[in-house]
Formats: C-alpha cells, structure tokens, sequence
C-alpha cells in the first residue's frame, strides 16, 4: 500500500470517520424543558432514557447518509456502561475505502476518543507492517468537540438523555418497526439548546461546516418495554438510523496494539483543512 493510496483515503473518508458517531446533547443541569413541566411524550421519553442508560451496551444495525453519497452501513456493538465504544463492521465501498482494505468490509473500533480501522497490511513506507489506521477524535471534531464527546456523551444513552429534554416533542403515533409494535415520537433541538454539542455541530465547528446543522431533529420509535427499538437523527444533509437489535451491559473494547497502529491523525487534519 503507497502513502498515495493512504492520503486518497485521508481525502475521501470524513463520512467513514464519523458515520459510526451517535449525537447528544446537554445535561439535566442546562436542560432546556424540566421534567415537571413535561408532558405525556416526554414522559415517555424520560422513561426510555432511563432504561437506556440503565443498561450497558446494545447490538445495533446503522446506515449513515452524508447527503453527499450513498448510505454507508454498519453493525455491531455499541457500549456506553464504561464511558462510549463501539466495534462495528462497515461496509468498505460504501465508505470508499477499498484502496486501503480490499476486504468488502473494514472493522471499526471507537476506544478513548479514537477511531480505529482494520485495513490492508502497509507494505512499505514509513507504516511498513501496520495493519490499523487511527484517527484521534480531534482530529475530526476539533478540540472542543472531542471534549464534547468524550465519557460516555457520544453514545446512544446520550442521544436518549437529549430526547428526554428536548424542546417541541410530537407523539407521532403508534408504528410497526422490525416486528414490533412502537411508539413513534420526533423531537427538535435548536443550535441554542445543545449545550456542549454546539461545540461538536455549532456553526463554527469542522463538523457544522461540514453538513450545515441548524438544529438536530430526533425520531425515537419506543418499543412496549420502554427501550428504543429505532433512533434516526437528522443533522443538517446527514441523517444517521440506527435500529437496537438486543441490550445488554457493557462491553470491554479494547484499542489494537500500538505497534499495529498507523496514527493518520495530522495528515487527516491536514488534509481536511
């Protein structure tokens, strides 16, 4: 693999490095709406939140569209219990990878605030014998973002904590989604009420450049045991669904060795300056 192979990848990837991400927003103590003035659906919201962040981690089946190429898909686990990780297989043309992994999917690791990718042994150059490549968070976020996003505030927990109080909740219905009998609720949040991810998606951040956030609209389908069994979020031209397959607790995801590791992180920044 030539490092011309590599920087093509660093050029073309920014939806492959953040297509896994789920989004939050602030804690109970900016929340925007208290509990007591909630209302039949965000009560109901609240109620699946605390399930949520109850348990640990959770199989999950997600498709990410950047609004600039087609869908990229992935599945895997996601763990919030021990701070946010996920592991995750994706599909490698989707996310135009194939001139660093000829296999037709790349595994994808989120440990510590980094990205991790499984790819084609480096055969020469400055990478000769690694076969992962890293990302740092910053790197795609920024500094403040990472911060943002960093503990367990990235997660699927965390997007339920946002729904939980969020402004303007609609109760949209009852829906049949993979086999089961739901709830469908939708909720937007504005660039004022993001809290800290106004740093990740605000107007000034890389990633708010990138796909022209104004606000964050959430759709929850709540299933009959008060969990989530579908969570789609639109994010300016992005949309990322995710669809919860099975909870469980938290898992251990533990990064690839480090002599294994290419770390791109500056040529990506670089790149994408």
């Amino acid at each position: 693999m030539t490092k011309r192979h590599t920087a093509a990848w660093v050029g073309f990837t920014a939806a492959a490095l953040v297509a896994a991400s789920g989004c939050g927003t602030e804690s109970a103590k900016t929340a925007v709406k208290a509990v007591d003035k909630a209302n039949t659906a965000m009560a109901a919201l609240a109620r699946a939140t605390d399930r949520t962040e109850a348990l640990g981690s959770a199989e999950v089946h997600m498709t990410t569209d950047t609004g600039t190429s087609g869908p990229i898909a992935m599945d895997g686990t996601y763990s919030w219990g021990d701070g946010y990780a996920f592991d995750v297989e994706m599909d490698t043309e989707a996310a135009k990878m194939q001139a660093v992994n000829h296999s037709p999917t790349t595994r994808v690791l989120f440990v510590d605030g980094a990205y991790y990718y499984d790819v084609d042994t480096f055969r020469s150059g400055p990478y000769e014998g690694k076969d992962w490549i890293k990302v740092d968070g910053a790197a795609v976020f920024g500094k403040k973002g990472a911060r943002a996003v960093s503990g367990d505030n990235g997660s699927p927990s965390a997007s339920m904590r946002g729904l939980k109080y969020a402004d303007n909740v609609e109760n949209l219905g009852a829906q049949t989604v993979n086999g089961q009998r739901t709830t469908h609720y939708r909720a937007v949040i504005d660039q004022d009420h993001m809290g800290r991810f106004k740093d990740v998606y605000g107007e000034d951040s890389p990633m708010g450049t990138a796909t022209g956030v104004k606000s964050i609209i959430m759709d929850v389908w709540v299933g009959s045991d008060d969990l989530p069994v579908r969570l789609k979020q639109k994010l300016g031209v992005m949309t990322i669904s995710m669809d919860f397959e099975k909870f469980g607790e938290s898992v251990d995801v533990k990064a690839p060795p480090a002599g294994r590791v290419a770390d791109l992180s500056g040529m990506y920044k670089e790149r994408q300056g």
